[in-house]
């Protein structure tokens, strides 16, 4: 097992509440929470039951249990939990905040069935937007179409002609372009593919639209670049909407300078609704100032940067994951690695030599093993095994590279709602003996290792009652399949809570401060209609949140 040990080193509108609330928590008497149903882990990591939470100002004083004796103090503020469940905030260990936030101001594509779906969509979206200079959107995914084939330019250019359409697919590794924006791009005939990317193409040659990972740069270089005030608005609205399904933390994965710096507008003009751990873009130009500046933690702790991201491979639905063997529905084809050997060795290094964490997006087993093998040589050389470095995804295993994450305490930083996502398309992706190393949560658990869990949005819902379900279930919302998508991976409910509590926590280096309900820890809580751990597991995903708080102040009713 791992050492576990401390690290070293909207609106407008909306905004100005949320400092009022802040400012008014921090002088706030102390406040006790009565009548509820808690839940929380000790210390042996099992599941203790409360029914009174004590904070003052934005810090835990302790919790209550059945048989002890509330306080009498007549200046304390109290509150009446009014029976329901309260859970430590929940913590997200993978997601994207930006992209989550322009996902709710550009056209959803999610959910669609065909192709015709998702332009009527994109229709009715651009009549209700008027006229816009690109259209803009995400979701679509081929697999979950009648055709199970990726969409074309053609589809888009009977309704929208000269308007640039740019359409990212859910996982965000293939993007579909019209005739216009590849236009605008120069792409043609003629365009070779980049290294690290793929245009899809006709039995001609001539390009159909679709750009697979590294090629989708062609088209994405030619929009327009969003203002630090835009990102500002997205980046709000995403905080805002995620503190409404009950999340507390966020693993932001992969940010750029001008990110980084909207965030810390936003600081100066109030605390940030939820806490965000944010790790930097690798191949952002200005990624070496902002390793040579260091770690950043805000007075508050609801930012921090002390991590890099840095992609080695793309998406299973894409084939854009790197395998060892041939994808078994596409006999010759074995996915892209994003970035050159030596490029990821480098990347890599110099994080580590400048103090910073290094998590590595791996999907396929071949780059699994490839940043397996960079980090067996690296963490000895950099002396960084503290640093708790981490894989995102590690969806494709070797069952012998299982067995590397505990011994080089690297963490396997997943996603639970990919699994049952992906149980209709990865076995034909893998086949029936690769299969058995993917997902592979009981596995990875068994040989020691650490899962913090998170949900990829905007790829997968943000929701984490979805992600406890789906860690519990291996099931979908409609509990198929009956016995769970190879059950024998399924993680007990307690293992998930913790993933999404305090081994999130400790993924990022605040375990001191979150994750559970401790004394000294943020009051980092919400409340919930229904008791989680009593109801049957296949009701989890259906849990309604009440409140949300953080750092002892009411951000959701």
């Amino acid at each position: 097992m791992f050492t576990r040990k401390p690290f070293l080193s909207c609106t407008l509108a909306s905004t100005t509440l949320l400092i009022t609330l802040y400012a008014q928590s921090v002088l706030a008497q102390t406040t006790l929470i009565t009548n509820v149903n808690g839940y929380t882990l000790n210390e042996e990591r099992e599941i203790e039951r409360f029914t009174a939470l004590q904070f003052t100002g934005d810090k835990v004083d302790r919790i209550y249990t059945e048989a002890s004796e509330l306080p009498a103090q007549a200046d304390m503020q109290r509150i009446d939990g009014a029976g329901k469940t309260l859970l430590p905030g929940l913590i997200d260990a993978h997601g994207h905040v930006l992209s989550y936030g322009l996902s709710l101001l550009r056209v959803d594509l999610t959910g669609t069935t065909t192709e015709q779906e998702a332009v009527q969509r994109i229709v009715e979206f651009q009549r209700n937007n008027g006229n816009l200079e690109w259209i803009q959107g995400r979701g679509w995914n081929q697999v979950l179409w009648d055709s199970n084939e990726f969409p074309t330019a053609q589809t888009l250019d009977q309704f929208f002609g000269d308007t640039p359409v740019w359409l990212s697919r859910v996982d965000g590794h293939a993007g579909w372009a019209n005739s216009a924006a590849m236009t605008i791009a120069g792409v043609d005939i003629l365009t070779e593919d980049p290294d690290g990317g793929q245009i899809i193409r006709d039995a001609e040659g001539r390009p159909t639209g679709v750009f697979v990972d590294n090629a989708m740069d062609l088209i994405t270089a030619k929009i327009p670049r969003l203002s630090i005030e835009e990102e500002k608005i997205a980046l709000t609205k995403a905080m805002l909407a995620l503190a409404g399904y009950g999340m507390t933390s966020v693993h932001d994965a992969g940010v750029s300078a001008q990110t980084v710096q909207a965030y810390k507008e936003l600081l100066q003009e109030g605390p940030l609704p939820i806490r965000v751990n944010a790790m930097l873009g690798a191949g952002d130009p200005q990624l070496e100032s902002l390793l040579a500046e260091g770690h950043f933690v805000s007075p508050d702790n609801t930012f921090t940067i002390n991590s890099i991201k840095i992609s080695a491979d793309g998406a299973l639905g894409s084939r854009g994951a790197a395998l060892i063997e041939d994808y078994s529905d596409m006999p010759g084809h074995r996915g892209l690695l994003l970035l050159q050997p030596e490029q990821l060795h480098g990347y890599m290094s110099s994080a580590m030599n400048a103090g910073f964490q290094v998590n590595v997006h791996a999907i396929g087993d071949d780059a699994n093993r490839l940043v397996l093998d960079n980090f067996a040589a690296l963490i000895p050389q950099t002396n960084t095994r503290d640093m708790r470095h981490r894989i995102e995804h590690a969806q494709v295993l070797q069952y012998q590279d299982i067995l590397r994450f505990a011994e080089l305490g690297v963490i396997p930083s997943m996603q639970a709602t990919h699994a049952t996502s992906d149980k209709n398309m990865a076995q034909d992706r893998l086949g029936e003996i690769r299969i058995l190393g993917a997902y592979a949560w009981r596995k990875l658990l068994d040989a020691g290792a650490i899962i913090a869990n998170g949900s990829d949005f905007p790829v997968e819902s943000p929701n984490p009652f979805y992600g406890l379900h789906a860690a519990i279930t291996r099931q979908d919302h409609q509990n198929e399949p009956p016995e769970g998508w190879l059950p024998e991976e399924r993680m007990t409910p307690a293992e998930a809570f913790a993933s999404f509590t305090i081994d999130a926590a400790y993924a990022g280096h605040q375990e001191t401060l979150l994750g559970t309900l401790e004394p000294g820890k943020a009051a980092d809580f919400i409340l919930v209609e229904e008791d989680i751990f009593a109801n049957a597991p296949s009701e989890i995903w259906k849990t309604t949140v009440l409140e949300t708080w953080v750092n002892g102040v009411r951000i959701t009713e």
